[in-house]
């Protein structure tokens, strides 16, 4: 069974567009969204949340139309996004009694629960949290209305690696009965190696590929070079798909007699075999006979 379906989802903006995305999530599964910085992976939660409004496309959460059923649907989901703080001013005790009003589920022996394993503590004040703190009570509103769906920006983001760890061991145990689904953004891809079922990829607001976690890392296999000796993993994956390269053009001066101008065009890959990287300068060192030049380097993407 799918709890979320979502058919060429499209939103835009002035300078960026989300064109046609779809995919979809089934019960008791956990799907990775991954994509660069500015692909458009927040864009697209929020427009399956209906946070803004798309151009184009349906989404459908528990066999219902979501825009048609929000309120009911939202009963249902557990949401975390970046960028929203709570009055800094206000505990955690006082933020809590105002939320649980809009559930009808919500669950207060839970809710304890997730208090004591996040170690938060309700009289604290939202300025005494540190951002993975922030985070953590996010995480323990979301999950304590017993939610079937959870949809979550970046939940690992800001957390130490021990917290992390922590974390995707929860969503793991929260899929296990295999009544709850989890749809996470991150670009951290190690987390997904740990405990995604699927992979959707977006990038440059385009869908590149949704699939199952092992037919996904396959079909990116095409990517590897004759020195890699193992499978692409998915950092390398992403590495190469999302890498570019430069072009280095300049006029240098030859040390010759007549002293005449000469532009050199050099083709710099940004990804150097299985591992090296190329530093991002500002420029690099050329030597031409007789003399050794600055030039100045600029990426393709500029």
């Amino acid at each position: 069974m799918k709890v979320l379906s979502v058919d060429g989802l499209t939103k835009r903006y002035e300078n960026f567009a989300l064109e046609g995305v779809s995919f979809s999530v089934k019960q008791g599964r956990i799907m990775g969204l991954i994509g660069k910085n500015g692909a458009g992976k927040t864009t697209t939660l929020k427009s399956i949340l209906n946070l803004v409004t798309p151009d184009a496309g349906k989404v459908e959460m528990f066999g219902r139309d979501f825009r048609a059923n929000e309120t009911v649907c939202k009963q249902d989901i557990g949401v975390v996004l970046g960028g929203i703080d709570f009055y800094n001013h206000k505990r955690l005790s006082d933020i809590t009694a105002v939320t649980k009003r809009f559930y009808t589920n919500w669950d207060e022996d839970a809710y304890q629960k997730y208090l004591k394993t996040f170690e938060l503590v309700p009289s604290k004040r939202v300025k005494q949290l540190s951002s993975g703190m922030k985070v953590k009570y996010m995480l323990a509103l979301a999950l304590s209305h017993k939610a079937r769906l959870l949809i979550l920006d970046e939940p690992t983001s800001g957390l130490d690696p021990v917290s992390r760890d922590d974390l995707l061991g929860l969503f793991r145990q929260l899929v296990k009965d295999g009544e709850r689904s989890i749809l996470y953004s991150t670009h951290i891809t190690s987390d997904l190696e740990k405990c995604a079922d699927a992979i959707t990829y977006i990038k440059d607001g385009k869908l590149l590929k949704s699939a199952e976690t092992t037919a996904f890392i396959e079909a990116f296999q095409h990517l590897r070079i004759p020195t890699d000796k193992v499978r692409l993993s998915l950092e390398e994956i992403m590495i190469r798909t999302e890498r570019s390269s430069y072009d280095v053009c300049s006029t240098i001066q030859r040390a010759t007699t007549c002293g005449a101008p000469t532009t050199v065009r050099l083709h710099i890959p940004r990804y150097f075999g299985n591992s090296s990287r190329l530093p991002l300068w500002h420029g690099i060192l050329v030597w031409v006979p007789g003399a050794i030049h600055h030039v100045h380097v600029r990426s393709r993407d500029q």
